[in-house]
């Protein structure tokens, strides 16, 4: 038998999308950009930071053809619950009895 704690979660696979060659190629093109080319690290007069539009947002778009699925780690062995310690209180200790005063009568 398998210990429970190598088991991962494996997501179902789901059928290949039509975009998906297409986000990965426009990725690895804009990383490519970014990594060899000094003006496609800074800003653009009207697009703005190109990294963003190189990298990040092919990467959003990817991520979010594959439904923002985050990758499977492997599950932890659950810990069992710590209790608090108690602090050890002082023993009771039992006072005497004291004789019961009878109230006199006025």
């Amino acid at each position: 038998m398998r210990d429970p704690a190598s088991r991962s979660f494996r997501w179902p696979q789901l059928a290949a999308h039509p975009f998906d060659p297409i986000l990965c190629a426009l990725l690895l093109t804009g990383i490519a950009l970014v990594l060899l080319l000094p003006f496609a690290r800074g800003p653009h007069p009207l697009l703005g930071w190109l990294p963003l539009w190189l990298v990040g947002m092919p990467a959003a778009a990817w991520w979010a053809l594959h439904r923002f699925r985050l990758p499977a780690w492997p599950m932890l062995p659950a810990r069992p619950a710590i209790r608090p310690r108690r602090v050890a209180a002082a023993p009771w200790r039992r006072r005497q009895a004291l004789p019961r005063r009878r109230l006199r009568a006025a």
